[in-house]
């Protein structure tokens, strides 16, 4: 990241989605994919060197677990970068920080906490309610 874009924080007193804070959400957006990548790069290393013969079952059963556990985390991994990877390609088009459903501006703070968010605050806690009328049916 630039150092500019370093000391830059995107405020509420300048125009929703100007070219800064654009930038400033895709530098910060690439960082993190970057953190992800290099966690499963980690992950991967770490995966090769247990794959060395267990003779004792305890260990191999063990082994196992992890290896499931490790895998699961790459799936999450995978779909994460997706999500990051769409909200650049939304950057890129000047649909990001606007609400899927109802257009309006995501909001600066729910942007810095979540910046892959799809949905505002209101739209979102809407979603999650249907989802669990559908779940308790």
């Amino acid at each position: 990241m630039g150092s500019t874009t370093k000391e830059y924080r995107p405020g509420d007193d300048e125009p929703f989605m100007n070219e800064r804070m654009r930038e400033y959400f895709r530098q910060k957006l690439l960082t993190w994919k970057d953190e992800i990548l290099e966690e499963s790069r980690s992950t991967i290393a770490s995966l090769q060197q247990d794959t060395v013969a267990q003779a004792d079952l305890a260990d191999r059963a063990t082994s196992e677990t992890d290896r499931a556990i490790e895998l699961r985390a790459r799936d999450r991994q995978r779909k994460l970068i997706a999500k990051i990877d769409e909200a650049i390609r939304r950057i890129d088009e000047g649909t990001y920080g606007y609400c899927e459903e109802t257009g309006e501006p995501i909001g600066i703070n729910r942007l810095e906490a979540r910046p892959i968010a799809t949905l505002s605050l209101e739209a979102q806690e809407r979603h999650e309610r249907r989802e669990r009328v559908h779940r308790d049916e």
